[in-house]
């Protein structure tokens, strides 16, 4: 569903090609150290783990915190790549698991362990909110379709993806890991499907304010 460039480090040509090879990979490191050891982790790990020099990082970021920045932008602008497939979609339902499904398999969630640990940006915000947009509008095409149970909020889908973004990051066996997770989504996306009489939702919908207040660095 997703954008192809969003998912091929490969595509493109010359100088901007390789930065964004370089981003993507930085971006893939970033998200196994920092889900594993939080915004304290060295840099020398994320560049050890894309390899890549220190001086490249530094000559391309600045700093660490610039570093954290700009990985939590690039992760959204990911997702909303995958959105904009997912809205072009017939099928509002087949974009809606589309959606969830590439946001999952590129861990769009994952940096969501730095909340509150970075100062965000003006970028950051404005990339966040596009993001919430994006999700609201398909999830309102899957319920006015029918085929997404009425009482799921765009936050829900956001929650779901950063829970199913997690990973460990040196699995004993990977293509287990792999496995169970596509089961375990499966059986979250079937229960999204709208169902007559089915049974509400426990609990209230997810909160605006604490989906948003994670990321307050003075939180």
């Amino acid at each position: 569903m997703a954008d192809a460039r969003a998912l091929n480090p490969l595509s493109g040509r010359g100088r901007q090609a390789e930065a964004r090879r370089n981003d993507l990979a930085v971006l893939d490191a970033a998200r196994d150290v920092f889900t594993a050891h939080g915004a304290s982790a060295p840099v020398t790990a994320v560049a050890e783990r894309a390899g890549v020099g220190m001086g490249t990082l530094y000559r391309r970021y600045g700093s660490k915190t610039e570093l954290l920045q700009r990985m939590c932008v690039l992760a959204m602008q990911q997702a909303l790549d995958a959105a904009a497939g997912a809205l072009q979609a017939d099928d509002p339902w087949a974009g809606l698991a589309g959606y969830i499904r590439d946001c999952v398999e590129l861990r769009a969630g994952a940096l969501a362990s730095l909340a509150g640990q970075v100062e965000t940006t003006a970028e950051m915000r404005a990339t966040a909110q596009r993001g919430l947009a994006a999700t609201a509008e398909i999830v309102a095409r899957a319920q006015q379709d029918g085929s997404l149970r009425a009482d799921v909020t765009p936050l829900d889908i956001n929650w779901l993806i950063e829970q199913f973004s997690r990973r460990a990051r040196d699995p004993v066996d990977p293509g287990e890991e792999r496995n169970v997770r596509s089961r375990l989504l499966a059986i979250a996306l079937d229960g999204l499907r709208a169902r007559p009489a089915g049974q509400a939702l426990p609990g209230r919908p997810p909160s605006p304010e604490h989906y948003a207040n994670r990321w307050s660095h003075d939180h």
